[in-house]
């Protein structure tokens, strides 16, 4: 049997977002490819668990027994019993979703946020023709290359439709490799409780789980959670974390500031590792119902109305349990911003949360050219980092790409390895007393600590004082030939 290569995947991915190209606006094509995928992958797995215990015991209970199927399809949810209607079939891929929901409480929300009956949008022509392009790939873990491949290529897809539909589809998409980048210093490890705050498409607790596979680590005994406030992009979380295998998550949808829902009878949970890109300065975040905050997340102060930047980091600390740390990325402004976040950051600085400043290359990010940086925040700072903040200066490493800048893995290397060391490199990085933040009235500015401007020659003071005596005697002579001449043409005196 002829596998499936995740480049092949890819391509056919692709080719469905070309057949709805035109009928549709380009930020609502990701919701529809996602909920076709999605249902043909857990068609064909079903299927293909039934027919083997058909083969293997001669019974055909696989089709019925529940217990048999990490998701039941039950009859109507199935692809060949939608693919078998020539009209109204938006709305039979909408009842596919309610039954997959009924018989699954994991998957409970997660379908009936796309609506496919909407034939304006969706004739039954173009849905027809979705259909057969989808009947033409066979998604059972018997045909992948790879087992993790459908993931793989879901992260592809929301990649392109960032790329794709710009501003729309980037606010729920960090590249990766600034993803990567946090969770290279973070490090989180086997058996911890991994939390984002602001999960988006859920590529952060993805690439967690990743990089404890690496390590050689078993992610099975991680504890992944999440909450993310837009609906289709929670929906889409929860898909791509299936997708990725990973079923033992918890997800909840809403608003983290004003209403945080990760809780244990009426408490924050605590975690080990927090990470997150929450939305840059975001104007209305919350800050009525943070004045009576009952969970005390905002002791250093509360931040502006119209900036939520220090919203989000308080929140991420008061997260963390007694060892924990976190990674988040954030505009350059929370470094310097005077005023309420001023003396919130001072707060934070002084009770030694703060562990690393480094700042990332301009223009990394979907639809803003806002230079960022990323936040290492420490609740247990070993011995020789207390009473420090690290400071590195990544934003001159990179490679220029088309729309955004691309961090390269060498540069991922370069920081995590100076940072891991902790050692001072020459207008690049080095670690800072206190005492010297405070002389600075606690401005996190990293130009303030790192000088990465090339030098200047050393001017010769003698030389240039004679060049320029020789240059004004020239000037004295010039002037002095042209009064001449006015003065034979009668101008001047």
């Amino acid at each position: 049997m002829e596998k499936l290569t995740l480049q092949q995947l890819e391509s056919h991915l692709w080719e469905s977002a070309n057949i709805l190209r035109g009928s549709i606006d380009s930020s609502d094509y990701k919701n529809y490819i996602f909920g076709l995928l999605f249902l043909k992958r857990l068609n064909d797995v079903f299927v293909e668990t039934a027919k083997r215990i058909e083969e293997e015991e001669q019974d055909d209970y696989g089709w019925h027994d529940r217990d048999e199927h990490q998701f039941f399809v039950p009859e109507g949810a199935r692809w060949e019993d939608i693919r078998s209607k020539t009209q109204d079939l938006g709305d039979a891929i909408n009842k596919a979703f309610e039954k997959l929901e009924e018989e699954n409480t994991s998957l409970q929300g997660v379908l009936a946020t796309i609506d496919f009956n909407d034939k304006e949008k969706l004739p039954d022509s173009l849905l027809l023709q979705l259909m057969q392009h989808f009947s033409k790939i066979d998604l059972s873990n018997a045909s992948l290359s790879e087992p993790d491949m459908l993931g793989r290529a879901y992260e592809y897809l929301i990649k392109q439709f960032a790329d794709d539909a710009g501003k729309k589809g980037g606010e729920f998409y960090t590249p990766s490799k600034v993803v990567e980048l946090i969770v290279k210093l973070i490090k989180p490890e086997e058996g911890m409780r991994v939390c984002d705050p602001t999960a988006g498409s859920g590529g952060m607790l993805i690439q967690s789980v990743d990089y404890i596979k690496e390590k050689g680590g078993n992610p099975r005994n991680l504890v992944l959670h999440g909450q993310e406030r837009n609906l289709n992009t929670w929906a889409i979380c929860k898909m791509n974390l299936l997708l990725h295998g990973l079923s033992d998550h918890r997800i909840e949808k809403g608003d983290t500031i004003r209403e945080p829902k990760l809780l244990e009878e009426g408490e924050l949970i605590l975690y080990d590792r927090v990470i997150a890109n929450p939305p840059f300065s975001l104007k209305n975040w919350g800050r009525e119902e943070a004045e009576s905050d009952q969970y005390g997340r905002f002791r250093f102060g509360l931040p502006p109305k119209t900036v939520g930047d220090y919203g989000f980091i308080q929140h991420m600390i008061a997260t963390l349990n007694h060892e924990g740390k976190a990674g988040v990325v954030m505009p350059r402004g929370v470094l310097f911003r005077g005023g309420a976040e001023g003396m919130i950051r001072k707060g934070i600085i002084e009770e030694d949360l703060l562990e690393a400043v480094i700042g990332l290359p301009s223009n990394l990010f979907y639809g803003t050219g806002i230079p960022a940086c990323v936040l290492v925040l420490n609740r247990n700072k070993s011995e020789g980092k207390k009473n420090k903040v690290f400071f590195l200066d990544g934003s001159h490493d990179y490679q220029e790409g088309k729309n955004q800048n691309i961090l390269r893995n060498q540069d991922i290397k370069k920081i995590v390895v100076a940072y891991d060391k902790y050692e001072e490199v020459e207008k690049y990085c080095r670690a800072v007393n206190l005492e010297e933040i405070r002389e600075n009235e606690y401005n996190l500015n990293i130009a303030r600590y790192i000088d990465s401007t090339e030098e200047e020659e050393q001017i010769d003071i003698i030389k240039a004082v004679t060049e320029l005596r020789e240059l004004e005697k020239e000037r004295d002579e010039i002037e002095s030939i042209m009064y001449g001449y006015l003065k034979e043409l009668e101008y001047c005196e």
